[in-house]
């Protein structure tokens, strides 16, 4: 029973732990190297999109991943969205790591409906439906 609680409350607190970092970006003004600072964001969505893609293999998961994917890309304001992606893909990686260990997957479900239980009270502001 306490593995049952153990794990989907690690995962919610290493997911609000990461959530409330900080990201620095660094932008280079060197004339030299403008054109490869240019081609950066390109590429980048690129990267995105082949990790979007990826299924972890547990229904709930995917659906819950695609649901707040199209939610936030669809209602999220620009402004705040690269953080929102981040979340998503941290969820994804986690997930998958989870998924692949056949002790963890059991209780992968469970995790991902509390996930989107929790999404659909932070996110209702964006007038999103999980």
């Amino acid at each position: 029973m306490k593995m049952r609680i153990l794990l989907p409350m690690c995962v919610v607190i290493g997911l609000l732990l990461v959530a409330c970092g900080k990201t620095e970006v660094t932008v280079n003004t060197n004339s030299a190297t403008a054109p490869a600072t240019k081609a950066t964001p390109a590429s980048t969505p690129a990267s995105t999109a082949v990790l979007s893609s990826d299924k972890i293999g547990v229904p709930d998961c995917d659906d819950f991943i695609a649901a707040y994917d199209a939610c936030v890309t669809s209602k999220v304001p620009e402004s705040t969205r690269a953080q929102y992606k981040t979340s998503i893909e941290q969820w994804r990686t986690s997930w998958r790591q989870l998924a692949a260990n056949p002790n963890t997957k059991a209780t992968l479900a469970t995790v991902c409906k509390q996930a989107a239980e929790q999404a659909k009270v932070s996110m209702k502001s964006y007038d999103c439906a999980f």
